[in-house]
């Protein structure tokens, strides 16, 4: 078999689909490879902050309500989105195994995407509960019962899965015939499909949607429920009222900073100015982990109820710890009391 031949799968001699890409990552940076052992520190930080506050949650029973399974599903997806990617990362560049196959690139960006995605229309999710909370209190649990939020959960995870699909399925038809070098730290969309050497115009309409869809859209809703809140904070006379629903609106309200804002940033610097590889791979390096590190911080910080299941865990193990061994102190005195005195 030739070079070429093994270099790319050709169809009809215009269509060509690489066997594999090279993921470039950070270049010329002395001692690098401490900023990937860096990212190793924060993923097991995520893991292990997101798998408390999944089993805090799982374990309290009164956590076990509409708003905390919105919460749920957002450490969910912050695991799964961290472990999609920073792992993969670890071995391409700790490893020096910069090489990956055609397809498992394709399915390597689809989790990564997807997975981010899911966590921005989560957050509108919590946006749309802190609203329902303030504005209709009287009608918030015949609004947001479990049912409707299971349901809408479904549909957000299914709509994210839908519209990545499409857009990842898009780059199959591309033809790469020039340089296989990804200037990113993994398969990014932009990246790749940048390569292509035929019409890429509808992966470029693609790729706005999807900003648009997972990005603009969720941020635009965020700011229209809290447009709504501060209306009917407004109405409230009682200053003590307004800073108590202020907040529980507070943890939300930094969850949305973290996670938009860093995002917004690179991609507007990308479209209006250049920005040298390097820069662009940290910032996206940092967007894609240090959300999923802090949300589980905030939620167990800045949250009464978790901090209140988490010391009442505390407390119930403690009693568990010690129940036992007054049990069989009470039980040997028993003993003793029956035992003759020779």
């Amino acid at each position: 078999m030739s070079t070429d031949d093994k270099a790319s799968t050709i169809f009809n001699d215009t269509f060509v689909r690489p066997v594999s890409f090279y993921v470039s990552g950070l270049s010329n940076i002395p001692h690098v490879q401490y900023y990937y052992v860096f990212l190793s520190f924060i993923y097991t930080v995520t893991v292990v902050g997101n798998v408390f506050l999944l089993l805090v949650i799982y374990l309290v029973k009164t956590l076990h309500t509409p708003k905390y399974m919105i919460v749920f599903n957002l450490a969910l997806t912050d695991l799964c989105g961290s472990t999609a990617l920073i792992p993969k990362v670890l071995d391409t560049f700790l490893f020096d195994r910069r090489e990956i196959v055609y397809e498992a690139c394709l399915s390597y960006m689809f989790f990564v995407v997807f997975f981010g995605g899911v966590q921005s229309v989560t957050l509108v999710a919590l946006a749309f509960d802190r609203f329902i909370a303030i504005c209709f209190p009287l009608r918030y649990h015949s609004i947001v019962t479990k049912p409707t939020v299971a349901l809408s959960l479904l549909f957000m995870w299914l709509f994210v899965l839908s519209i990545l699909a499409a857009t990842v399925g898009l780059i199959d038809r591309l033809s790469f015939c020039g340089s296989l070098v990804i200037q990113s730290f993994f398969c990014d969309h932009g990246p790749v499909y940048h390569l292509a050497c035929n019409d890429t115009s509808l992966n470029d309409i693609m790729a706005l949607s999807v900003v648009l869809a997972i990005v603009f859209m969720p941020l635009i809703l965020i700011a229209l429920t809290y447009v709504c809140i501060g209306i009917a904070l407004s109405r409230i006379a009682s200053g003590v009222e307004r800073l108590k629903a202020l907040k529980t609106c507070a943890s939300h309200l930094i969850l949305v900073a973290i996670f938009f804002l860093p995002v917004l940033g690179t991609n507007i610097a990308i479209w209006t100015s250049y920005i040298h590889p390097n820069a662009r791979i940290i910032n996206s390096t940092l967007t894609h982990t240090i959300p999923s590190l802090l949300n589980p911080i905030i939620y167990s910080l800045q949250t009464e109820e978790v901090l209140k299941s988490i010391r009442k865990l505390c407390k119930n193990n403690r009693l568990c710890n010690i129940t036992p061994s007054r049990k069989v102190t009470s039980i040997s005195h028993k003993k003793n009391e029956f035992i003759p005195d020779f």
